[in-house]
């Protein structure tokens, strides 16, 4: 391997990329992917799209999942800084509900990979970010859900520095906590 290194998180499935970095006079150059590497990783997963976003300070975008086709996730940032937060929303999970937030930017180079079945958002902290991800399913626009970014049960930590004002997307102002969520699944 040697390509790159894998840190696991106290959420089991989680882990942070940290890809090798060769540089010189002329700039850098870095492997963002290779099936081998993530393979031999324990990421034994195939890709079938890819997204970018950009977005400005204090744009937070989440907490979102796939309710009937979930994705697995591998995000980094291209520009920018963000802190990205996954919730386990696996169901029997030990770590149910429980979150955990990574500092991603084009200085550090991180990536993190998200397992199914998680909730997914970030917080853009510097004046604009550009963010990318891939996916093991197609996006269906009529098969998203997602949790309110404040819900007090989960308790995400945001690093919202004084006198940054969020911008938020109407639907992202009006989702659920975890409890009404979880009434919602136990109802179907």
């Amino acid at each position: 391997m040697g390509k790159i290194t894998v840190e696991t998180c106290e959420i089991e499935g989680l882990k942070i990329i940290t890809p090798s970095v060769f540089g010189d006079q002329r700039g850098y150059f870095m492997e963002t992917y290779n099936y081998n590497d993530f393979k031999e990783a324990g990421i034994d997963q195939v890709f079938v799209q890819d997204n970018q976003s950009a977005s400005r300070k204090g744009v937070l975008r989440g907490l979102h999942f796939q309710i009937n086709f979930p994705q697995d996730k591998l995000v980094r940032v291209i520009k920018g800084e963000v802190y990205d937060v996954a919730v386990d929303l696996r169901e029997g999970s030990k770590t149910f509900g429980k979150w955990h937030g990574e500092l991603l930017s084009a200085e550090n180079k991180k990536q993190f990979f998200i397992p199914k079945n998680f909730a997914h958002g970030f917080l853009v902290l510097s004046d604009e970010a550009e963010f990318c991800y891939k996916c093991t399913d197609f996006y269906h626009p009529n098969d998203e859900g997602g949790l309110y970014y404040a819900d007090p049960e989960i308790g995400v930590t945001w690093p919202i520095p004084e006198g940054m004002e969020l911008i938020l997307s109407e639907k992202d102002t009006k989702w659920s906590g975890l409890s009404a969520y979880l009434k919602e699944r136990a109802a179907k």
